[in-house]
């Protein structure tokens, strides 16, 4: 029984597993109108999935409640949201070449 309960966490966290591609729209503010992102989830971690240029970072707990934040040189922003099996969304703010921005993103398992 109790080697059952030690391994139920991980097993819920691996659903988000895989490669998503994550599209992230400005709303307000100055920057860019829309990036798209492929981001790496392994045990709830996420993390990029391209050029190190980017560097971003963040968690999915079991019940797919997600947090990243996304450093790219001057620019930084933070997002949270949810994922389900396949897909999430949520929302985000950071600071932009031109001040701050805000907005919204979209997500899709490969």
């Amino acid at each position: 029984g109790l080697a059952a309960l030690g391994f139920a966490p991980r097993a819920r966290a691996a659903v988000h597993d895989g490669i998503w591609s994550v599209l992230i729209i400005t709303e307000k503010g100055g920057c860019d109108r829309g990036y798209r992102y492929e981001v790496k989830v392994v045990n709830g971690r996420i993390s990029y999935n391209g050029d190190s240029g980017i560097n971003l970072a963040g968690t999915v707990s079991s019940d797919g409640a997600t947090k990243v934040s996304i450093n790219a040189g001057e620019k930084g922003a933070t997002g949270t949201g949810h994922l389900s099996a396949r897909s999430g969304s949520g929302v985000w703010h950071g600071l932009g070449a031109s001040g701050s921005c805000a907005g919204r993103w979209e997500a899709e398992l490969r």
